[in-house]
């Protein structure tokens, strides 16, 4: 098999149908599957421009996760219901299995950023059969660590440049845990605000969504899930799926590899604690890469270092 792929459709994941994209210039080509953050932010939209070129090198697999974009529009959640790690790390498994099968791969390589670096751990820890490696970016750790050293480092930076705007909203949602859902995301458009100043801005065109996805349906649907899977993010009361996230307590020892590219100023999942977690680790090999123009969202630097890290440390591994 060395032909192209390209297919798109939904996909029978946890008893509902999920929305998948699979991309690469030949068959014969490792896959990488995708496991996005937010919740509730999928890639496909954004994946060729982001991502296109390494199709000629890997086979790119984007998945909308449960209450997320595609996902979101054709199984909808039911109005109570919540997301749980538990329940997407299974989705997440059973699709890495149905890609191996369908395609003919004894595994696939497994890619996390953001949330999908706290699903992606969790899926590595518990079906390390199916994946060659585990590239994260981004990484969350811990919901207690994360969140305590993001507040008291961006409470440093706004005091040390006497920002009162910052301060105010700062001093206002207080120190965390939150139980308010909107503290989180006031002090997130505060961290855009900080990372942008000392980052590498992405290419404007990589924000603009792909054809297939920029009709009003899919746009209203990618907005819906957006706000749905950000609630069971949080909670209504500080106590979603990211108030459970503690990868220490999964075990620190992982039976495939385990790389990492972080960004310097990654103000929210701040790079300090990705590297603890990772000196904690034992894996059969591991690697940290820290980006000196790079914060918490994607930008080139982030891609060529991932690209960098799959073609050196990761590729020898799929063969």
């Amino acid at each position: 098999m060395a032909g192209k792929l390209d297919e798109k459709g939904f996909v029978t994941i946890g008893g509902i149908e999920q929305w998948v994209t699979v991309k690469g210039d030949s068959c014969a080509n490792p896959l990488i599957l995708f496991i996005s953050g937010g919740p509730g932010n999928p890639l496909s939209p954004y994946s060729d421009a982001v991502y296109g070129a390494w199709s000629k090198d890997f086979t790119l697999v984007q998945w909308d996760q449960r209450g997320a974009g595609m996902t979101y529009g054709r199984s909808p959640p039911a109005e109570d219901s919540v997301l749980t790690l538990q329940q997407m790390s299974d989705d997440g498994a059973e699709l890495a299995a149905y890609l191996a099968h369908r395609y003919g791969k004894r595994k696939v390589i497994l890619w996390g950023s953001s949330w999908g670096s706290i699903l992606g751990v969790h899926m590595a820890k518990a079906h390390p059969g199916l994946f060659h490696a585990y590239l994260g970016t981004s990484q969350l750790v811990s919901y207690r660590e994360n969140e305590a050293t993001s507040y008291a480092g961006l409470l440093a930076l706004a005091r040390a440049a006497n920002d009162t705007a910052a301060l105010q909203v700062l001093e206002g949602v207080g120190a965390p845990p939150w139980t308010d859902p909107r503290s989180f995301g006031k002090v997130r458009r505060v961290i855009r605000r900080y990372e942008a100043q000392v980052t590498t801005a992405p290419p404007a065109q990589w924000w603009t969504p792909a054809a297939a996805y920029s009709t009003a349906k899919a746009q209203a649907d990618y907005e819906a899930g957006e706000e749905y899977s950000f609630l069971s993010f949080v909670g209504m009361h500080g106590d979603g799926m990211y108030s459970q996230v503690d990868l220490p307590a999964l075990g620190t020892d992982f039976a495939i590899p385990m790389f990492f590219v972080e960004g310097a100023h990654d103000l929210l999942a701040t790079p300090d604690v990705a590297q603890r977690y990772f000196d904690s680790l034992t894996a059969p090999q591991k690697a940290l890469v820290v980006l000196e123009h790079a914060g918490h969202d994607p930008n080139q630097d982030v891609v060529d270092a991932e690209y960098r890290m799959l073609m050196e440390r990761i590729l020898p591994l799929t063969r």
